[in-house]
């Protein structure tokens, strides 16, 4: 077990940077319906959090149920579920260029996640699709069919591959991975995981493992992988796993258990397909365990804290090594985060 001296804990200020640098974007995701979903920012030089970040910046609020943002070239990209937007912002001075309306006529089509390849960004959104947006022009040139509410993607060996969770129609959930081919924008095949698949990562190898989350109950969740030169899947593994995150060479391995309220960061080799230390970080100071990241930056790892849903949740940050640092007071349900030097 590791243990460390608890530091003090950082508190929100009305701090407002005008140009992004050192410190780190968080999207915090809110309460479904409530039209509550925000943006932090966090200065690592002065440990300083400005909360509505975001509306500060665009004088309007973000929406509802943020799910994803990432940083692609000079744009900044948050995908906005329920409101069925995609904000776009410049990256440094996160000043708004567009907002794009996600909707088939007046349908939402309630985008999910977003991934980049080329001059395109591809948007999983939960009526089956994946849409393609030129980074340019930012608009929608073509609508992908895949599986039932897609969530997380990847890309490895010039394919897309995108998690089919068909999580709207519980009990009766999807199980694949849908594989498209980049040069055509074509679905090749379609891959059978575990039930409910949701996040995909690519290891150094090009290898795709995927969450299947199960039912939350009887059935557990589990990791997969899938061989990308073959696009067969090869291997499944028995631990239970909620989100999972790029740590130099490894994987680091998340699990909330929703019904004990215990939480663990374990260590996953995939070289050797083995948890190397189950317990690679403390938890015990963490309420909900809702997302991990690392910043090969600062070499320091995020753990996004949720409380009880219902309270603004935190940022806890902690060393390579497992060392907890410090924390960060953010917004309701911290999910995401950008990093800048």
């Amino acid at each position: 077990m590791i243990l460390s001296c608890k530091k003090d804990k950082v508190d929100p200020t009305s701090e407002e940077p005008l140009t992004l640098t050192n410190g780190m974007l968080v999207l915090n995701e809110g309460l479904f319906q409530q039209n509550n979903s925000s943006i932090s920012w966090a200065s690592f030089a002065t440990n300083n959090v400005q909360n509505q970040y975001f509306q500060s910046r665009t004088n309007r609020s973000l929406g509802d149920t943020g799910n994803d943002i990432q940083r692609y070239g000079g744009k900044v990209y948050v995908v906005v579920n329920v409101s069925s937007t995609v904000e776009v912002l410049d990256a440094k001075t996160f000043e708004s260029i567009k907002q794009i309306e996600m909707k088939v006529g007046t349908a939402p089509k309630q985008p999910r996640y977003i991934t980049f390849a080329g001059s395109k960004a591809y948007v999983s959104c939960y009526d089956g699709y994946v849409d393609v947006i030129d980074t340019t022009s930012l608009e929608v040139e073509l609508r992908i069919l895949v599986g039932a509410n897609p969530e997380a993607m990847t890309i490895a060996n010039g394919k897309l591959y995108v998690a089919n969770s068909g999580g709207l129609n519980f009990p009766q959930m999807d199980s694949t991975v849908s594989v498209i081919d980049l040069a055509s924008n074509m679905e090749l095949e379609k891959l059978t995981v575990g039930i409910n698949p949701g996040s995909v990562i690519r290891d150094q190898a090009g290898d795709v493992y995927v969450i299947s989350r199960g039912d939350y109950g009887a059935i557990p969740s589990r990791l997969y992988r899938i061989d990308t030169q073959q696009d067969s899947v090869v291997a499944n593994f028995n631990f239970d796993v909620t989100s999972i995150c790029s740590f130099e060479d490894n994987f680091l391995i998340a699990n909330q258990d929703m019904s004990s309220g215990s939480s663990s960061i374990g260590l996953f080799d995939p070289a050797s397909e083995s948890m190397v230390n189950p317990n690679y970080i403390n938890t015990t100071s963490v309420s909900t365990l809702y997302a991990i990241q690392y910043n090969p930056n600062d070499q320091r790892i995020y753990v996004c804290d949720a409380l009880n849903y219902t309270n603004t949740g935190y940022v806890k940050s902690f060393s390579n090594t497992g060392t907890y640092l410090t924390e960060y007071h953010v917004g309701l349900i911290p999910t995401k985060m950008i990093f800048y030097e």
